[in-house]
């Protein structure tokens, strides 16, 4: 089992940067592919970044593009989203998910992910 703790989420201002962190435990992460997702009040959970297990294939949506970041370090069994020019539209509670993901993958969808965390709230005023 892997249990994922998020971290880091809280109020910014429009334009502003912010890195939320998650950190695994129960086992190493090393083998897994891991993602951020996000969620608003009353809209579905949607896919915003994912990494490969060794760090070397990164997958955006296109509303992030160019202004997140994610990235890991298997040596802390923790993976980071930094998130510059945040704009309103990315308040939302954003999770860490893990799974068993390779070349071929859907890393876009939630069903893929086996674990979850509980989620850390980020709000951007404008």
């Amino acid at each position: 089992q892997v249990q994922l703790v998020e971290s880091g989420g809280r109020l910014v201002q429009a334009g502003g940067s912010l890195r939320v962190s998650c950190e695994a435990s129960g086992r190493t992460i090393s083998s897994y592919g891991m993602g951020w997702f996000r969620q608003a009040p009353g809209t579905e959970r949607e896919f915003v970044a994912a990494i490969s297990s060794s760090g070397s294939t990164t997958y955006y949506a296109d509303s992030v593009k160019g202004r997140f970041t994610i990235s890991r370090e298997n040596a802390k069994n923790t993976v980071y989203l930094q998130m510059n020019s945040l704009k309103p539209e990315d308040t939302a509670v954003y999770y860490c998910a893990a799974g068993d993901l390779g070349f071929g993958s859907n890393w876009y969808t939630p069903l893929v992910y086996e674990y979850w965390g509980q989620g850390t709230l980020v709000t951007v005023s404008s």
